[in-house]
């Protein structure tokens, strides 16, 4: 009689394992977004991309309908905006920008540093005064301040801006500022103190070095402001400090719309902003999100 040999005892109660999604599902909402992302992109820089090629064309190219989308470039236009006395707007408008930048850079720091390091009971009340003046519409204040100029012979003077747009971009650098003072550990700063540093030491030596994206990405976007700034240069100045925006109006005429000239000078007066936003993009980007990641 021979012995059965025992038999392994097979589990019926084995787990239930749920179906894998396919790879195509999973990859299809991704690629569907970065679709999306790329038309968005090309939606905001198709006009941009379409004035470029507009300042490469002749007149006649630029304005017909449909447009011209095969044609020779031609640096024409460029040389015609240059030979329009382009070069003194943009000095007032390099003198005007890069003045009262460094006015609000030199304001703000020690105003923001104040409101952050060491506040006082009032300070939520200062920080609304500034932010509260820009809840103002230009238009009410220009009549005033166009009396003051008159009476102080400042009218058409590149220095006048200069203050205006120390005013106009101030408050909102002390907000900036102050919100990347809070980022810096007080104990560095009170180290400091016990050093024996004053107040200029600790700005220059110890808060600089880790703020310069923040002051960096501050002082671009006064500079964007002030570089664009068209209502008080349009209002305040005639032919000796007038500025890049108010040089490109002089393309609009009762004989017509230049529209490749128009185009050329847009190019040229938005090529100095686009460079230097170029170069500190780096710094721009750490320092729009410092205090973004704790």
């Amino acid at each position: 009689m021979t012995a059965r040999a025992p038999e392994r005892a097979v589990s019926t109660t084995a787990g239930t394992r749920r179906p894998r999604p396919s790879s195509v599902a999973t990859r299809l909402p991704g690629a569907a977004l970065t679709v999306f992302t790329w038309v968005i992109g090309l939606v905001f820089v198709a006009p941009v991309l379409w004035l470029v090629l507009t300042a490469f064309k002749q007149e006649n190219q630029a304005a017909t309908n449909p447009p011209t989308l095969f044609f020779q470039p031609t640096l024409d236009r460029f040389t015609a905006v240059l030979g329009a006395d382009f070069l003194p707007y943009l000095g007032n408008s390099a003198i005007a920008t890069l003045a009262s930048t460094l006015l609000v850079l030199a304001l703000g720091l020690p105003a923001a540093y104040a409101l952050s390091i060491a506040p006082v009971k009032r300070t939520q009340d200062v920080l609304f005064f500034f932010i509260s003046t820009k809840m103002l519409p230009v238009v009410a204040v220009v009549v005033p301040i166009y009396v003051a100029a008159a009476h102080l012979s400042m009218l058409d003077n590149v220095w006048t801006l200069v203050v205006l747009y120390t005013a106009m971009n101030l408050p909102i650098a002390v907000w900036m500022l102050r919100s990347f003072f809070l980022e810096v550990p007080t104990a560095i700063v009170e180290a400091a103190r016990m050093e024996g540093a004053g107040l200029p030491r600790i700005l220059w030596s110890v808060m600089m070095p880790i703020m310069a994206p923040g002051i960096a990405a501050t002082a671009l976007i006064c500079m964007i402001f002030s570089w664009n700034e068209f209502f008080f240069a349009v209002n305040l100045t005639a032919a000796q400090a007038a500025t890049v925006p108010v040089f490109l109006t002089g393309f609009i005429t009762s004989e017509g719309l230049f529209v490749a000239q128009l185009s050329a000078a847009v190019v040229m007066a938005s090529l100095p902003i686009v460079v230097i936003g170029w170069t500190a993009q780096r710094q721009l980007v750490r320092g729009l999100s410092m205090g973004a990641v704790k």
